[in-house]
């Protein structure tokens, strides 16, 4: 694996690129994964959390994870890379340019995701990375989510 510092800014730029990394291993959002959700989150909304409801009156035809579950998954997905960048004190997640949310993610799905480098730029406090990231239940050919997410790598 090549390593690359974070103040190493024309080496990060080359690895800049339209085309995104190989998918990461699926995770699973259950039932029991969106419910705790919306404990945490205090966003009970039936579509997500009542079974039989959803059934019966979702277009959907049952529950989904709710957007900004799947958007948290991005976090835990393993993305594969041939690259890693090292030597920072801490990398620090600094917002984002787009988020949106195409297709529903059903509750029982597997969903897996896949990044690239759209831009680097170097920051008086250190190196900043932005990446999209596209999240897609395993098995469709439509984005469940885009993320186009910037972070900045502290000296």
């Amino acid at each position: 694996m090549e390593s690359i510092r974070f103040d190493d800014v024309e080496k990060l730029r080359s690895k800049v690129s339209q085309e995104f990394s190989a998918w990461s291993k699926p995770i699973e959002v259950t039932q029991d994964k969106i419910n705790r959700f919306a404990e945490v989150t205090g966003d009970h909304q039936w579509i997500h959390v009542d079974i039989e409801r959803a059934k019966r009156e979702s277009p959907f035809k049952g529950p989904v994870a709710h957007g900004f579950l799947t958007l948290s998954l991005v976090a835990a997905f393993e993305i594969p890379r041939e690259w890693n960048v090292t030597s920072f004190r801490n990398v620090v997640n600094y917002g984002a340019n787009k988020l949106r949310f195409i297709s529903p993610v059903p509750a029982g799905a597997k969903v897996h995701a896949r990044s690239r480098v759209v831009a680097v730029e170097a920051k008086p406090q250190g190196t900043q990375v932005t990446t999209e990231t596209q999240v897609q239940v395993v098995g469709q050919d439509k984005p469940a989510l885009i993320y186009e997410g910037i972070f900045l790598y502290v000296k």
